[in-house]
């Protein structure tokens, strides 16, 4: 009985420790908003409550060029003058932490 119980409770424990390491997962967030109609601020982190500074957040382009490319500040914002040409902006914190927000989804005033 004893050799049923260690790999029972062995199966337990690395079962447990899984779902501890879900519960520290964290998804990347990112919320674009017009100032006014020449300027963009977008706010980015994480929905564990954390901020992104130095997180890259790029203006790019329908074409795929980068039309404003940026980090986010100290404050995990960024504020953008507004493209002539259509855009969606990317918020990338590396593999698995990725938003993209297409123009036609950022709230105007």
């Amino acid at each position: 009985m004893i050799n049923v119980i260690r790999p029972l409770s062995a199966a337990l424990l690395l079962l447990g420790a899984g779902f501890s390491t879900s519960a520290l997962a964290h998804n990347p967030m990112c919320e674009c908003k017009a100032i006014d109609a020449e300027q963009i601020k977008c706010t980015g982190g994480f929905s564990d409550g954390s901020g992104a500074p130095g997180v890259t957040l790029d203006v790019i382009g329908y074409d795929e060029t980068i039309l404003v490319p940026g980090k986010l500040g100290a404050d995990s914002t960024l504020t953008f003058k507004k493209p002539g040409a259509e855009f969606y902006v990317l918020f990338d914190a590396g593999p698995g932490h990725v938003v993209e927000i297409d123009q036609a989804d950022i709230e105007t005033p």
